[in-house]
Order: structure tokens, then C-alpha cells, then sequence
């Protein structure tokens, strides 16, 4: 009796996180509007409720009730199946979080954040394969190439800091991070290394070429309309929201009003850098990743082994 009402409670809480994050991101949405709109010297969305607050559900509202556009070349199933399923890509991700709360953070629970990062990849090949466009296919090419250069670096951070505690738990993890040595991540090189890795896997500027619109007009998703988009959208956000959460937890600490505070910085970070910074040329990305982040990766790697034998 007892375990299923502990089942019970997992389920509700996921399903609260789920609820949270789904409505976290359509007002991140507006913040990104907003502080573009700023930076840009005009106002953004102010009309639809108080001060704009209600322009992510009429934006809701008209995404879910416009007309879908099929074509004839597409493959249909993948098409409808890979925008779904990027959605649930995100969601799963928060499952983390879920285990976190609960206090059931299984050993390995980094070996499962290694895999995730691993998968977008592949749901980025799907749905571009299915709209058999030429520029979708592009923007695979772009994205594959894209996450070989930054998920090396990525996944070499991730072991850097499992040297750091020895150990594959995340909540060891963030509690490591309460110490000194914690504070010290924070503010050394690698936590400014992990967050260049982040915009490579978010696929944010300045490194959006999979959607580089004066290059592919939207990239991959260039077929999708109407809820297929949405989904699509609420993805990308909710990874942002996701990826803001695991810096603060490998970096920062699992204190809830500091972390709360961190999440929320990181993502107004990533929102800002797209309207101050411009996209870097496809080569110059591949050079920063390949020959500054990973021979410094590669350095803390022989730092931290000398501090762990000595």
C-alpha cells in the first residue's frame, strides 16, 4: 500500500513538473520578445492583456488553429511521429529533475544525462529526412557536423567533473558543489566552457546555423506549420530551461532559491546573447571547438588527475 502511494506521488509529481515547465516556457518566450524588443529600441509584445503578459496563449491559440500544409514528397509518418517525439525528447529530460526531488537519484544518473545529450541529433536527422526538402537536408548536414564538434568537448567536461567527485551520481554532484572546491568550478574556465557547449547544443545563436535564416530560411523545421511547429517550438525552449538547470546544478549548487536564481540568469543569458551577438561563420565555429575548448578540456584533465593522485 505504502509503495504504491510513494508510485503515486511520482507520477504526480512529474506531472506537476511537466505542467510547470510547459507553462515556464511560454513565458520565456515573452521575456525573449520583450528583451529583444528592448534591445532593439521598441516595446514588443504590449497589447494582448496587461503589458503583453497573455501574448504566449494567443500565439497558442493562432499556432494550433491554423491550417496544416502536407506536400507530396514527404514522408508522412515520420513527419507527424519526429515532431512528437521531439517533445517528449524534452520531456524526458526533466525526468532527472523528477528523480532528483523524489531523493531516488540512481548511481549512474550522469551516464543517463551523457545518452540524452546524445539523442537530439538523431530526432534533428528525422524530421529532416522526412520533409525531403533541400534545405532541411542541409540543416542536417549543418546539425550533424555541428554536434560532433561540440558534444566532443561536451561529453569531455561532463568526465572532467566525475574526476572532480569520482563518482557517477548527480546529487553527489551538487552536493560536492556546496564545498569550496564547488565554488571553485563555478568560477574557473569550465563552467564558461560547458556553457559555450550548451549554445552548440541548443542550437542557439551564435551558433544556429541548422536554422541560419539568411542562409536556409528556417533550416530543418522549414516544412512544419501550424501545432507540428509549436511542438517543435516548446522544445527548443523547454531544452533551454533544461540545459540552464544542469549548468546550475554541475556548477552551482541544489539549494532551491539559489538555484531558482542561477536557472533563471543562465536563460536570460542565452536569450540576450541572441540579440547581441551575430552568427559566426560555420568554420570559425569548428575552430573554436576543436582547437581552444578541447586542448583546454584536455589541460584540466592533466590538472585534475595530478590533484586526484597527489
Amino acid at each position: 500500500m505504502v509503495f504504491h502511494i510513494f508510485e503515486l506521488m511520482i507520477y504526480l509529481f512529474y506531472f506537476l513538473i511537466v505542467l510547470s515547465v510547459l507553462i515556464s516556457l511560454s513565458f520565456l518566450t515573452l521575456i525573449e520578445r520583450k528583451l529583444l524588443g528592448y534591445i532593439q529600441l521598441r516595446k514588443g509584445p504590449n497589447k494582448v492583456g496587461m503589458m503583453g503578459i497573455l501574448q504566449p496563449f494567443s500565439d497558442a491559440i493562432k499556432l494550433f488553429s491554423k491550417e496544416k500544409i502536407f506536400f507530396n514528397m514527404f514522408n508522412k509518418y515520420l513527419f507527424f511521429i519526429s515532431s512528437m517525439m521531439i517533445l517528449v525528447y524534452m520531456l524526458v529530460g526533466w525526468f532527472i529533475l523528477l528523480i532528483y526531488i523524489s531523493n531516488i537519484m540512481f548511481d549512474v544518473s550522469l551516464m543517463f544525462i551523457f545518452v540524452f545529450l546524445g539523442l537530439g541529433v538523431y530526432l534533428i536527422m528525422l524530421m529532416s529526412w522526412s520533409s525531403n526538402s533541400l534545405y532541411s537536408i542541409l540543416g542536417m548536414l549543418r546539425g550533424i557536423v555541428q554536434s560532433v564538434s561540440y558534444e566532443v568537448s561536451l561529453i569531455l567536461l561532463l568526465t572532467l567533473l566525475l574526476f572532480i567527485e569520482m563518482n557517477f551520481s548527480l546529487l553527489n554532484l551538487s552536493v560536492f558543489n556546496q564545498s569550496f572546491l564547488g565554488v571553485y568550478n563555478f568560477m574557473s574556465p569550465l563552467s564558461l566552457m560547458f556553457f559555450v557547449s550548451i549554445l552548440g547544443e541548443l542550437n542557439r545563436t551564435p551558433f544556429d546555423f541548422m536554422e541560419g535564416e539568411s542562409e536556409l530560411v528556417s533550416g530543418f523545421n522549414i516544412e512544419y506549420s501550424s501545432g507540428l511547429f509549436a511542438l517543435i517550438f516548446m522544445a527548443e525552449y523547454g531544452l533551454i530551461i533544461f540545459m540552464s538547470l544542469l549548468w546550475s546544478l554541475f556548477f552551482i549548487g541544489y539549494y532551491v532559491y539559489i538555484l531558482f536564481i542561477s536557472v533563471s540568469l543562465i536563460s536570460m543569458i542565452i536569450i540576450l546573447i541572441r540579440g547581441i551577438l551575430p552568427r559566426f561563420r560555420y568554420d570559425f565555429m569548428m575552430m573554436m571547438f576543436w582547437k581552444s575548448i578541447l586542448p583546454m578540456v584536455l589541460f584540466y584533465y592533466i590538472y585534475i588527475i595530478g590533484l586526484v593522485i597527489f
